[in-house]
C-alpha cells in the first residue's frame, strides 16, 4: 500500500518521465513481502533503453523492470539497494 504522496509529486514524476529523463519517486510503503521495508523509489523514464542502462549502472537487471501499459515503467527500489542508489545519484529523500 503506497501512501504519504502528494499528487503534485506523482504529476511531476510522470512529466519527467514524458520527457525521457530518468525520474525518481520515494513515498511510504507497506507490504507483507518486504516488512522491513517501509519507504520505496520508483525510478522511470519513457525511453526504455536509458532506463535499462540506467539500470545496469547500479546492476539492476531490466527483468526487474515494472512494466506498465500506461507508460510509466519503472524500477521499485527498496532496502539497502534504495539508500545506496539514492546516495550515488545524490538524492537525500525527506519523508
Amino acid at each position: 500500500m503506497a501512501f504519504g504522496i502528494k499528487k503534485k509529486e506523482l504529476l511531476a514524476w510522470k512529466k519527467q518521465i514524458d520527457n525521457g529523463e530518468i525520474a525518481f519517486l520515494t513515498h511510504y510503503w507497506l507490504d507483507d513481502r518486504f516488512p522491513e521495508s517501509k519507504t520505496v523509489t520508483k525510478v522511470g523514464c519513457s525511453d526504455m533503453e536509458k532506463l535499462i542502462k540506467w539500470g545496469q549502472n547500479y546492476g539492476l537487471k531490466k527483468e526487474w523492470i515494472h512494466k506498465r501499459k500506461d507508460g510509466y515503467s519503472h524500477f521499485d527500489l527498496l532496502g539497502n539497494i534504495q539508500k545506496e542508489i539514492l546516495n550515488k545519484e545524490g538524492i537525500i529523500i525527506k519523508l
